[in-house]
């Protein structure tokens, strides 16, 4: 589309303008507040807003100090370039809210109805909407890089440029996003669908869950108090059968200690009848055959002999004078002896009355005695060494005083002595039926050893049984045997209760047990039994909620089977986006080196656009290493953003060729660059209709036609108020006069109408 006349009426400054613009480059010069971006404005009106639209920037855009009922109107005679000729169309476009009025005409056809004339347009232009066309074909200097405003339809048409059809993706990942949303809105006020359907579930299998529970709990009290009556019956049972236990460990308990009593007795009776062999062996088994006061007697005088004897032959063996000096000490013996006399008849006594007397019973006075009696035998013995030795020390005296009777006697005296005590000493050993001395002394000791043991033996008898005679000893022995094997044969009838050690404690500590797992097990029946009356669950209502539960999983699945399938779609249109997008950046990046090159003067030669984002990036030749274009000069990030609108217009417009209105956006370029820059617009009109707004006249030389704007003239010069404020003063609109200045081209514009006021 190229326009050849804009006509503009009541549009902000403009009250009525009417220009002619070239086909190719149209330079719209003129100073500050000559209402340039408000022809850009009318434009876009024109092109892309529905004339029925209403909102606070249409009224912004009235005339100053027109008529309440004036509404901005845009009229556009243009050319439609197509492969079988050049198409001739007019637009008049009315902005009146609900009475907008809309007049489309493209050789000979007319389109009034509003929707179907903004089609129409959108068709010609290639353009889908004003967001669109602000974001590509229309640039202002503060704009350069807005390229996002309308993301969805710059998508759709960058997919449209690859695919050779617009397939309008966006609205339809649109309505899948809406569709999800609904579906899976969580809010509480307006819950979606699945949100609805998952909460129904959830109440539905709250009730199954909470009826199932009920009737599980109620068939599980059931059976608890089944088996609570049943274990109440086994721990009665077991209650009586350990009670009777019991009994008979306690018969058993009885029984062993009375055993233990008979089999005490037995023992001693046994070892009284044992004893009583025992001495009646030894009466009749005496090492010798004279009584043991008899024999101390013989065997004290053939000491006597035996020590004259040996004294007479050392006499007569050695007559060298010999010097005795001992010391005989007093005689110690006697009160030992006495103690232990006094010692045994103590034991005797105590023996005695325990056997007979009124300690007859306790047994440990004869003990007592029999300890005493032998203590007073040790005690004696004692004595009778001590004797023994302190004859010894006189015999040594006496041989000191026989040393001076032999000075005195004679030889022959001395030997017939000696041969009187030899056949003395014989006569008592031929008695006795010994050789010696020493056999007569170990004769002595045999008997002293066995009439000890004699007596020990009495003793240990008397400590048995007492005085009890001994012919009724083995009466006794065998009463207490035969009562020893009937409780035994008792014991064994009870069974192994019986042998059980610490049977009745255990079974007493059982029956306790027992006792307290009855009481428990009542407990535990009356407990069951409350559950099972407490409980009043309804099996019919449980399967309703069972039916309503298995509906509700029915809807449930297939709204997310539904979530599922625009998920999937969702992510497959994606896919198919970013495939074209990618093809989209790599045509994009290869339009934006050719230009950004040719305006940067070769600086920058590689380009690189984000295939999700459409960030862009540039090799930066300092660094050697690519850099966000955002970390450039100002001028030089428009310029990257420039190369990047006219690709883009380039790509999504394909064979349409909507115009290009620039609004001055070389303000941040340097001279070189700017040049370069418009060179590069004037080439591109060749193919695209380029309409620049500026208020230098630098350019004028390569535009096909050149429009000059005036500026405002109206100067406010009343006095000031009262507060220090100026008054307003009235000033008549003035004629805003537009020249038209040929361009290289050879191109002319027509002149204007009367402006608005300043």
């Amino acid at each position: 589309m190229r326009i050849t006349r804009l006509q503009v009426r009541d549009l902000s400054l403009h009250r009525d303008l009417d220009l002619a613009l070239d086909p190719g480059l149209t330079v719209v010069r003129g100073p500050n507040e000559a209402g340039k971006s408000t022809l850009q404005r009318a434009l876009e009106l024109a092109l892309f807003r529905k004339v029925t639209a209403t909102g606070a920037e249409l009224d912004g855009l009235r005339p100053w100090g027109g008529a309440d009922d004036a509404r901005p109107s845009v009229r556009l005679e243009f050319l439609q370039e197509e492969l079988d000729g050049v198409r001739t169309g007019r637009l008049e476009k009315e902005f009146r809210g609900g009475k907008g009025r809309v007049l489309l005409e493209l050789d000979g056809e007319r389109i009034a109805d509003p929707t179907l004339a903004d089609q129409a347009l959108a068709e010609l232009t290639g353009i889908p909407t004003e967001p669109f066309f602000r974001s590509t074909a229309s640039i202002r200097h503060h704009e350069l890089d807005d390229l996002d405003r309308d993301e969805a339809a710059l998508r759709d048409r960058l997919q449209a440029s690859i695919s050779g059809g617009d397939r309008g993706t966006s609205r339809a990942k649109k309505k899948l996003d809406d569709a999800l949303r609904l579906l899976r809105a969580k809010g509480d006020k307006n819950p979606g669908r699945l949100k609805v359907a998952e909460s129904a579930v959830s109440l539905a299998e709250a009730a199954v869950r909470a009826g199932e529970t009920a009737l599980a709990q109620l068939e599980r009290d059931r059976d608890a108090l089944v088996q609570a009556r049943e274990r109440r019956a086994l721990v009665d049972a077991d209650l009586g059968e350990r009670r009777s236990m019991l009994e008979k460990a306690r018969q058993a308990e009885r029984l062993s200690a009375e055993r233990a009593v008979a089999q005490e007795r037995f023992e001693r009776y046994r070892q009284a009848v044992t004893v009583t062999t025992e001495i009646d062996r030894l009466h009749a088994s005496h090492p010798s055959s004279e009584a043991l006061p008899v024999l101390r007697q013989i065997v004290e005088r053939l000491r006597k002999l035996d020590t004259t004897i040996r004294e007479l032959r050392a006499q007569l063996g050695d007559e060298a004078q010999v010097e005795y000096q001992i010391e005989i000490p007093e005689p110690t013996w006697r009160p030992t002896a006495v103690a232990g006399i006094l010692l045994t008849l103590a034991g005797v006594a105590a023996v005695a009355l325990g056997v007979g007397g009124v300690l007859a019973a306790d047994p440990t006075t004869r003990l007592v005695g029999l300890g005493l009696v032998a203590a007073g035998a040790i005690i004696s013995y004692l004595a009778i060494r001590q004797r023994r030795s302190a004859s010894d020390l006189r015999r040594h005296k006496q041989l000191r005083d026989d040393q001076i009777t032999r000075r005195l006697r004679g030889r022959s005296q001395l030997q017939q002595e000696l041969r009187e005590k030899e056949a003395d000493s014989e006569a008592q050993l031929e008695a006795l039926g010994l050789a010696d001395v020493p056999a007569v002394e170990d004769l002595l000791g045999r008997e002293e050893a066995h009439v000890q043991a004699i007596e020990k033996l009495q003793a240990q008898l008397e400590g048995l049984v007492g005085r009890e005679p001994a012919e009724t000893l083995p009466p006794l022995r065998d009463a207490a045997a035969l009562e020893i094997e009937q409780k035994t044969a008792a014991l064994e009838a009870l069974g192994p209760i019986a042998r059980e050690a610490r049977a009745r404690e255990r079974l007493e500590v059982e029956v306790r047990e027992a006792e307290a797992a009855l009481e428990r097990a009542r407990d535990d029946e009356a407990a069951a039994r409350a559950r099972v009356e407490a409980n009043t669950v309804d099996a019919e209502q449980v399967a309703g909620e069972t039916e309503r539960l298995a509906g509700w999983r029915e809807d449930l699945a297939a709204l997310q089977r539904r979530a599922r399938i625009y998920e999937l779609t969702l992510a497959a249109i994606e896919t198919a986006e970013q495939a074209t997008m990618r093809s989209a950046t790599r045509y994009l990046e290869k339009r934006m080196r050719g230009d950004l090159a040719r305006i940067s003067d070769g600086r920058y030669r590689r380009v690189q656009v984000d295939d999700r984002t459409l960030d862009i990036r540039v090799f930066a030749p300092e660094r050697g290493d690519w850099v966000d274009v955002r970390q450039l000069s100002q001028g030089t990030l428009d310029q990257v953003y420039l190369s990047a609108r006219l690709g883009l217009v380039r790509l999504v417009t394909e064979d349409r060729r909507p115009p290009l209105i620039f609004d001055d956006p070389f303000v941040t370029f340097d001279g070189a660059r700017a040049a370069r820059a418009m060179h590069l617009l004037r080439e591109l009109a060749a193919d695209f209709q380029v309409i620049y707004l500026t208020c230098s006249d630098r350019y004028d030389e390569l535009a096909d036609a050149v429009v000059v704007l005036p500026g405002p003239t109206a100067v406010d010069d009343g006095p000031a108020g009262e507060d220090g404020k100026t008054a307003p003063v009235a000033v008549s609109p003035e004629a805003s006069v537009t020249t038209a200045v040929p361009g290289p081209a050879g191109g002319a514009a027509a002149g204007g109408a009367p402006a608005g006021p300043a």
